[in-house]
């Protein structure tokens, strides 16, 4: 049996740029977003008086969003209420925030807690946010083990950003 193309078509994928020039994945990338005065540089989208939001710069899915409590725990019971209580208000703002720059029809939201239950980063909890819409999935990730993303973070960024002045106004 014959491949069904006679030509290999190229998929142009130029913001992967940004993955390939990374230095291994920082394990402490929470830790320094926290204390950060440049929010750009590490994706911030915004900050409250206990907690941030920022994007996952390995993301899931484009647009895959994180609500952080400045203070590094793995213990969701050692969060106090005001955390517990921004990272929640994040969660719905990052839903206003996905809504206006993506259209996004729908929401995963959740924590990993532990690296046996998938966490990245496990001593430092944090809340997903993550954009879906209807028939979105694909064949990529099942047959080739890739994921397709058709943003950049930093084009994303800026949106979200400008998305997030526009609902403050």
């Amino acid at each position: 049996m014959e491949f069904p193309k006679a030509e290999i078509e190229a998929l142009w994928c130029p913001w992967r740029v940004e993955y390939f020039e990374r230095e291994d994945r920082n394990p402490n990338f929470l830790e320094e977003a926290a204390r950060a005065h440049d929010d750009a540089a590490h994706l911030v989208v915004t900050r409250r008086k206990n907690t941030f939001l920022m994007m996952n710069r390995y993301p899931y899915s484009v647009g895959h969003l994180m609500a952080v409590p400045y203070r590094k725990t793995a213990d969701l019971s050692s969060l106090g209420e005001n955390e517990v209580l921004e990272l929640w208000e994040l969660a719905v703002h990052a839903q206003a925030l996905l809504r206006a720059t993506m259209k996004a029809q729908g929401f995963n939201i959740g924590l990993n807690l532990g690296s046996g239950a998938g966490a990245g980063v496990p001593d430092h909890l944090h809340l997903h946010i993550v954009p879906r819409w209807e028939g979105d999935t694909n064949f990529m990730p099942v047959l080739g083990g890739t994921r397709l993303l058709s943003e950049g973070l930093q084009a994303l960024y800026n949106k979200l950003v400008e998305a997030q002045n526009r609902l403050a106004a």
